[in-house]
């Protein structure tokens, strides 16, 4: 564990040296404050145009007073490396998935939990209210804030050796998760094997054989070219997990109101073109993915939420059970 930190610091210094930005406090530039933001995704990828905006929406509010230093494409590690370097203070902020999130915060699981939206309107409905702004600052009960949830659409399966119609074709098969015990927990419940890789090795492990498999939104699909070895694309989105911005909370408090607000209000703008690159960008690969040749399959959903609605009902009597009753009760 100190190897790995001290590994991630270096990197975080060489970066930050380069840039000419310090390192364990916000240096002012020429009266700029900078953020370091990290994420895991590539530079062509809407997660990262996203920011990428976000860094010219802060620049134009603050007047120049602030700017953001990304670090892209796994620059700093994994999902789970970016959230630790952020509750020690030595990053700023992130941009990951809510999935391993879950593992600090246990109410977020509730993510990972299958088919608890009814639909896109449902879930959006849901991340606007009460309920989702408590989800939302959750995680500050481990010094991180949350300061905005993105659209990461609805996770599908993607599959090699042969393609899933039914719950019945994922037994005995190994797919690919993300290191979330929810989302272990539910491939067990539709018979699978689930097997955590960092994303960074998805490709690899699909290639190799490791995995049979994996399960994300057409998007990431088809912009990791997974494609190219798994052809079958069956459309179940059996959950709806959002990727989720936050900031050290110990670098949050060492902002003024101002710049605080400035943060807010410029990733507040964010979200919506988030919102509308993401449909976009999931009409685009979709059309590519036909044009590829892959197998695209809408399957009755039923069997598939028969099939783990006992796992759901495990949750209830719990925090968790409470929540997706409160989202149901939005339906």
């Amino acid at each position: 564990m100190a190897n790995r930190y001290k590994l991630l610091l270096s990197l975080l210094l060489i970066g930050t040296l380069i840039s000419g930005v310090g390192l364990f406090f916000n240096v002012q530039t020429q009266n700029t404050v900078i953020i370091r933001l990290g994420h895991v995704v590539d530079l062509e990828h809407a997660m990262h145009k996203s920011l990428a905006y976000f860094k010219e929406q802060l620049n134009d509010i603050s007047d120049g007073q602030m700017d953001v230093q990304i670090y892209a494409s796994g620059q700093l590690g994994a999902e789970r490396d970016l959230i630790e370097l952020m509750q020690i203070g030595s990053l700023d902020m992130a941009q990951v998935s809510v999935g391993p999130v879950e593992s600090f915060v246990p109410e977020l699981q509730i993510f990972s939990l299958p088919y608890v939206f009814d639909d896109e309107d449902h879930f959006w409905r849901v991340i606007n209210s009460e309920l989702g702004q408590e989800l939302l600052l959750s995680p500050l009960n481990v010094d991180l804030r949350g300061v905005a949830f993105f659209d990461a659409g609805s996770r599908s399966f993607y599959t090699c050796p042969k393609p899933i119609y039914t719950p019945d074709d994922l037994v005995g098969m190994k797919i690919r998760t993300m290191k979330s015990q929810s989302a272990v927990a539910l491939m067990r419940a539709l018979g699978s094997s689930a097997t955590p890789i960092s994303f960074g090795e998805i490709y690899t492990s699909l290639q190799q054989g490791v995995v049979d498999g994996a399960e994300n939104s057409p998007i990431t699909y088809y912009k990791t070219r997974h494609y190219e070895i798994c052809k079958n694309f069956t459309l179940d989105e059996h959950n709806t997990i959002p990727g989720i911005v936050m900031f050290s909370e110990k670098r949050w408090q060492g902002l003024t109101e101002q710049q605080q607000a400035w943060v807010q209000q410029a990733m507040d703008t964010t979200v919506t073109y988030q919102r509308a690159l993401w449909k976009a960008d999931t009409d685009v690969a979709m059309e590519q993915l036909k044009l590829a040749g892959v197998n695209i399959i809408i399957p009755d959903k039923t069997p598939f939420q028969e099939s783990v609605q006992s796992f759901k009902d495990s949750f209830q009597g719990t925090p968790v059970g409470d929540i997706l009753n409160r989202i149901e009760a939005k339906k």
